[in-house]
């Protein structure tokens, strides 16, 4: 399992990673394991308000649907296209191809865990 250095992590499997006041939010392998086959990804709107904390997508999979949670406050400034059609590149490729959002931050990210705090909760789960 992958995970990379210049990110996030939350304790729901999801990540963020930020360029400039831009944040690019997407689910962790071990998260889209979790949720199996993804046939469904139901995406904000562009210029969406979002909240940190709080539901910002929501993912169907054969095996049930999950909430995303956002790790800021701000708007949707871009989803990720390629999920209308090809939901299942989630799985295929969670940390690249298969991001959900980008948000125009409007204050500072939640302070989630790093890839080692992330790695060591993973490890514990075990």
């Amino acid at each position: 399992m992958s995970i990379r250095q210049d990110r996030r992590y939350g304790e729901t499997h999801e990540w963020y990673m930020v360029e400039d006041d831009v944040v690019t939010v997407g689910v962790t392998e071990q998260g889209q394991e979790m949720l199996g086959d993804v046939v469904y990804a139901d995406l904000p709107d562009v210029g969406q308000g979002v909240s940190e904390g709080a539901p910002c997508a929501t993912l169907e999979s054969v095996k049930a649907a999950s909430d995303v949670l956002c790790p800021v406050d701000g708007e949707v400034i871009e989803v990720n296209p390629a999920l209308e059609d090809s939901p299942e590149l989630i799985n295929d490729d969670p940390l690249d191809e298969g991001w959900i959002l980008r948000i125009r931050a409007t204050g500072s990210p939640a302070a989630w865990m790093s890839p080692d705090e992330y790695e060591q909760m993973l490890e514990a789960a075990d």
